[in-house]
């Protein structure tokens, strides 16, 4: 068992994808410790070592760093929000918000766990990024440049620590966290994969990118949209219409 007993972080991980990445690290063996603002469902989560905060708040972070007992393999950066964008009146205070918590709190998250030699040798480190980062649909702007930015910095911090630790990224395309999903035939044939993503298909994913399978792969930005965002469509096309 290759993440047996070894440490994961995972922010953002008290609901959705990040609570799969969590279960799935879990399930290998590994020692989970999760950071997220939501107390209520993060003090529900079994078997994970639980920090309510936060990660905007460069506090927060400095204190959850100081909180670890343990070096840190593996760091997930999941957690992010969205707050509209220019057709909606999103605020300046609303954008830069979603930036430190998307953006900004990676970083600082990375630099507090070198400064504080809290990170493993041959660590791997994995940024949750969206195809929002490629795409857009109106008034999206605050997400779209939180992930754009978070897919940049994953390129930058590759070369930066290369030989301490592997980064990747992950753009995830339309992942249902709904417990029972709903789906048309028309939600399923816009994926050429035939379905709607799931947390587990990132999850596994996840898995990977940070497993000595992957060890040759570092800077790198995996979509995980089921094709959606490589196939072309037309007005009309599969019964889909825009009037």
């Amino acid at each position: 068992m290759e993440f047996a007993n070894k440490h994961a972080i995972v922010t953002g991980a008290a609901n959705g994808i990040g609570c799969s990445i969590a279960k799935a690290f879990l399930r290998e063996g590994a020692i989970v410790t999760v950071i997220d603002v939501d107390k209520t469902s993060g003090e529900k989560m079994q078997n994970v070592n639980f920090f309510h905060g936060d990660i905007a708040e460069k506090s927060v972070l400095e204190k959850f760093v100081c909180s670890l007992t343990q070096p840190v393999d593996y760091l997930i950066n999941n957690a992010c929000i969205g707050r509209r964008g220019l057709l909606s009146g999103c605020s300046y205070e609303d954008f830069e918000y979603v930036q430190r918590v998307g953006v900004i709190a990676p970083y600082y998250l990375t630099t507090q766990l070198l400064q504080n030699k809290l990170l493993a040798p041959n660590a791997a480190i994995v940024n949750i990024a969206s195809t929002r980062a490629f795409q857009s649909q109106p008034d999206t702007e605050s997400y779209s440049a939180a992930k754009g930015g978070i897919v940049a910095l994953t390129h930058a911090m590759a070369v930066s620590l290369a030989g301490l630790a592997r980064v990747n990224s992950i753009s995830p395309g339309w992942i249902d966290t709904a417990e029972t999903p709903k789906h048309s035939e028309a939600d399923k044939r816009q994926h050429p994969a035939g379905r709607i993503g799931t947390p587990a298909d990132i999850a596994e994913t996840v898995l990977y990118l940070c497993s000595s399978q992957a060890g040759f792969i570092t800077g790198e930005n995996i979509t995980v949209d089921g094709g959606m965002s490589k196939l072309m469509v037309y007005h009309a096309d599969y019964g889909w219409s825009l009037g």
